[in-house]
């Protein structure tokens, strides 16, 4: 009987992952937060088994989350959730640490399975993340040009490409504007941009972000 914290910033989804999770037989207590402070903030405070934690927050991250957990407590399991399939998102989280990345459209099948397995010190990879990672084994120059990206390079062009100013990414993530500014340079000239819209179009090609519900 596990003790899990899930931190997800949507109210629908966080119903949905609890009742799972109470359905499946695994779980003696569930914690619920909105957000990755609220979530380091719980970990801080008490004691879990393992960490489900959504990859597209607002504020902080889930990447950055994860990164401040594993400096909290190196060995505790973190499964990331996301909306987006295993491509693009899967090996920046198994990079910074976590234990297991599964997509929301699995969890109904899958998410018992995998708590259970990263809860006992194993890794949950689905067959979508394994062939993945066995193509970077043997990747080529074939890679997208967004792979080039740093977490936070990644992150902002993510916000940039939903429209938000500068000014609200800097907000968001407590930088300012013109440090904001320097990534958005780095990220055009990576991706071997020269505009907003150029970047958007990018982004969108790649599925590289979802639309802002209605």
């Amino acid at each position: 009987m596990y003790r899990i914290l899930i931190a997800d910033d949507h109210p629908i989804v966080l119903k949905g992952l609890t009742q799972i999770l109470e359905e499946s037989g695994y779980v003696r207590k569930i914690t619920e937060v909105n957000s990755g402070e609220e979530a380091l903030s719980a970990i801080k405070e008490d004691n879990f088994d393992i960490i489900l934690l959504d990859i597209s927050m607002s504020g902080m991250n889930g990447i950055d989350t994860l990164e401040e957990i594993r400096k909290l407590k190196p060995s505790l399991p973190v499964l990331m959730l996301s909306m987006y399939p295993e491509k693009d998102y899967a090996l920046r989280a198994i990079k910074a640490g976590a234990s297991g990345y599964l997509t929301k459209k699995s969890a109904p099948t899958e998410l018992a399975t995998a708590i259970n397995k990263i809860a006992r010190g194993g890794r949950y990879i689905s067959p979508a993340l394994a062939d993945l990672i066995a193509s970077t084994l043997t990747e080529s120059s074939d890679a997208p040009l967004h792979e080039r990206l740093s977490n936070r390079e990644f992150q902002v062009l993510r916000m940039i490409a939903t429209g938000k100013s500068l000014k609200e990414i800097g907000a968001e993530i407590s930088l300012s504007p013109k440090t904001i500014g320097t990534f958005r340079s780095r990220i055009l000239q990576k991706l071997n941009l020269n505009s907003n819209a150029e970047l958007v179009r990018y982004a969108l090609k790649h599925e590289l972000f979802e639309l802002p519900p209605d």
